[in-house]
C-alpha cells in the first residue's frame, strides 16, 4: 500500500494544493496533507485555522475518504512521514525556482532518508501560478473578492474576508 505525504504551509490552501491532492489520491492509496510549521514565514492563519480550512476545503472539492490531515513542527519531513508510514513524498513543481528548490530538498531528503521516494507533480497551465502567497497579495484591491474565489474554495474565501475585515473595513 503506498502511502504519500503532501506537505505545505497551506496559508491558505487554494485550488493548486487542492489539484495536487486529488492528483496524489489518483496515484497512491493514502495521501497525508501535512500542515508543516515554516519557521521563516509567520502565518496569517493559525495552524489550527489551517487545518479546518484544509479539511473543508477537501470536503468542498469532493475529494475522497483517504485523504487525512495532519500537521507537524519541528522535524524533518521525512521523519514526520515515517511516522505516519508514508513512503512517499509528493511534491508540486510550478516554474523553474519550485524545481531547483525541489531538487536540492529531494537530495537532503535522499541523505535522511534514501528509501524515501520523491514524486513530483506539474499543475495544469491555470493553476501555475497559483500560490497562498499570490492569493494573499490580492487582498485588498478593488473586487479583490471575485478574484481571490477563483484561486480558493468558498471557505476560504470566507475565511479571508473575515481576517481581513478590520484592515480593509468590511
Amino acid at each position: 500500500m503506498a502511502t504519500a505525504i503532501y506537505a505545505a504551509s497551506l496559508d491558505p490552501i487554494t485550488r493548486g494544493h487542492l489539484w495536487m491532492i486529488q492528483q496524489g489520491a489518483r496515484l497512491f492509496d493514502r495521501v497525508i496533507v501535512g500542515i508543516g510549521h515554516n519557521p521563516g514565514k509567520t502565518p496569517t492563519f493559525p495552524l489550527e485555522q489551517r487545518l479546518e480550512l484544509t479539511r473543508t476545503s477537501i470536503a468542498e472539492a469532493g475529494l475522497d475518504g483517504r485523504i487525512e490531515v495532519d500537521s507537524f513542527e519541528r522535524v524533518f519531513l521525512v521523519d514526520f512521514a515515517r511516522t505516519r508510514g508514508a513512503d512517499i513524498l509528493l511534491r508540486g513543481i510550478r516554474n523553474e525556482s519550485d524545481f531547483t528548490y525541489e531538487m536540492t530538498m529531494r537530495h537532503v531528503n535522499g541523505d535522511l532518508a534514501p528509501d524515501m521516494l520523491t514524486v513530483a507533480l506539474m499543475p495544469p497551465r491555470e493553476l501555475r501560478e497559483i500560490s497562498s502567497s499570490f492569493v494573499r497579495g490580492l487582498v485588498g484591491h478593488a473586487g479583490w473578492e471575485k478574484v481571490v474565489g477563483r484561486y480558493v474554495t468558498p471557505g476560504v474565501l470566507a475565511a479571508m474576508q473575515e481576517r481581513y475585515a478590520d484592515r480593509l473595513n468590511l
